[in-house]
C-alpha cells in the first residue's frame, strides 16, 4: 500500500487522507482500532455486526428464524 506522510495536530489529532478514506469506506463517525506493533501505529475499521445493530434497535437478541417467520408475516399483511 502506498504511505503519505501527515502531521500531528493540536491535541495530537490526525486526519486520514482522503484517498485512503474512500480506499477502506471510513467516514465520520466510524470507529477505528489502533494498536502498537513494534513501532508502528496500526489503525484498523471497526467495522459493525449487523446482527447486533439490530439488537440495540429491537432491543432483544435477534432470532433468526423467528424474525424472519415474523418479518415474511408483516410483509403478507403489507402487501395485502
Amino acid at each position: 500500500m502506498e504511505s503519505e506522510t501527515i502531521r500531528v495536530g493540536k491535541k495530537f489529532t490526525i486526519v486520514l487522507p482522503k484517498d485512503i478514506r474512500t480506499k477502506l469506506n471510513i467516514r465520520e463517525g466510524d470507529l477505528l482500532n489502533i494498536r502498537v506493533e513494534g513501532s508502528k501505529i496500526i489503525l484498523e475499521p471497526k467495522r459493525s455486526d449487523p446482527f447486533k445493530v439490530l439488537e440495540r434497535v429491537i432491543r432483544e437478541p435477534y432470532n433468526e428464524e423467528r424474525d424472519e417467520k415474523l418479518a415474511e408475516k408483516w410483509l403478507r399483511n403489507a402487501s395485502s
